[in-house]
């Protein structure tokens, strides 16, 4: 049967219906919406949509109850629900799609995936927070992860284009776009991530801080009474680039410092070491790397950020062939006979959750 897809991101929702086969036989992309918008925006959108027999959502945070895809019931939408502030960017947009669509469909089956999913395996000295055991008891504190369904997607199809098995590589995937993360994916498991607690950990992001030190945080809140909210609010859409460089666009960025704008090549400096030096710690935790894959809108699009980032990473064996990265579609674009390869994927998180449906429902 056809499924639909529904990716409800922190700036738009995507929708998406999927053959059999994986085709995609119909797309649609709306602005981020409103709750009230949500049911009559989704309903314009898919008119002239092929019929679909279920409904698949990426869910960003499923906290510490969902290792795996859920078949949605009233049950799982109350612990999704209770969830919201783990992600506030991108879960209650989930959590309104999946309502609107049950408000149009009340007998479709939908299905929540979760980008954390990927990650629930990890080991604990990866996953652990040195934090009072209480706190840890208490609220669950642990690094979950994100990006889970594109790193999984990802590394396969990396596999694939090396004509190797999964079980056998260690593979760094760089999610790169809006939200960027790193995953250690060995043996087609994830073994370390950049993300955390919340999406806010890890790299320097479009609007995210990325990691910066706890008691910098409190020091600011005390010096300069910034309450809890002003400080989410901060950390989340009013650092990363656009606190850098005054735009979160990367595009942008580039060609302020290709002009000898100081703040954009400031900002574009801090974005490419972050991503280098947490490829050089995550090919640490597998103690080597056999690729490294971009993925994620700026991954895809940008061979410059590509050739930036892997001209720090000659130690691990890795570089880029010019030539080959500047072509386009998922590709291998380092030289050949390479120690480890880098390879280009689109990402296709659509691909992955349709098949976490498919297995579910069968």
């Amino acid at each position: 049967m056809n499924l639909l897809i529904v990716n409800a991101g922190s700036s738009s929702v995507k929708v998406r219906v999927l053959d059999d086969a994986e085709e995609l036989l119909f797309e649609r992309s709306l602005p981020r919406l409103d709750q009230g918008e949500v049911r009559p925006a989704l309903e314009a959108a898919l008119e002239g949509a092929p019929g679909f027999g279920a409904a698949g959502h990426r869910v960003v945070h499923g906290g510490s109850r969902f290792s795996g895809p859920v078949l949605i019931d009233e049950r799982a939408d109350e612990l999704l629900a209770t969830m919201a502030d783990l992600a506030p960017l991108h879960n209650p947009p989930a959590l309104a799609a999946i309502e609107a669509l049950g408000d149009l469909w009340p007998a479709l089956p939908q299905v929540a995936c979760f980008d954390t999913a990927f990650h629930a395996g990890l080991p604990p000295r990866a996953a652990t927070y040195a934090l009072p055991q209480e706190w840890r008891d208490a609220w669950g504190l642990r690094r979950y992860g994100f990006h889970g369904l594109s790193h999984s997607w990802a590394s396969k199809r990396t596999a694939e284009l090396m004509a190797r098995p999964i079980s056998e590589l260690r593979l760094v995937s760089a999610h790169l776009g809006a939200g960027a993360s790193l995953a250690a994916v060995h043996g087609g498991t994830s073994v370390d991530t950049t993300m955390g607690f919340t999406p806010v950990e890890g790299l320097v992001m479009a609007r995210r801080s990325g990691s910066v030190d706890p008691g910098l945080v409190l020091w600011v809140q005390r010096h300069g009474g910034v309450s809890a909210s002003e400080m989410d609010a901060a950390l989340e859409h009013r650092s990363g680039l656009v606190a850098l460089a005054g735009t979160d666009d990367l595009r942008l960025v580039m060609a302020g410092a290709d002009v000898g704008e100081a703040r954009a090549a400031l900002a574009y400096d801090v974005f490419v070491y972050r991503i280098r030096t947490g490829v050089g710690a995550m090919a640490a935790t597998m103690g080597g790397l056999d690729g490294l894959v971009f993925t994620g809108g700026a991954g895809e699009a940008s061979p410059r950020l590509r050739a930036d980032v892997v001209a720090g990473l000659g130690f691990l064996g890795v570089a880029v062939d010019p030539e080959r990265n500047e072509g386009s579609g998922d590709a291998l674009v380092s030289p050949p006979g390479s120690a480890a390869a880098v390879a280009v994927v689109e990402s296709r998180e659509d691909i992955e959750i349709a098949r976490q449906v498919r297995a579910l429902l069968s």
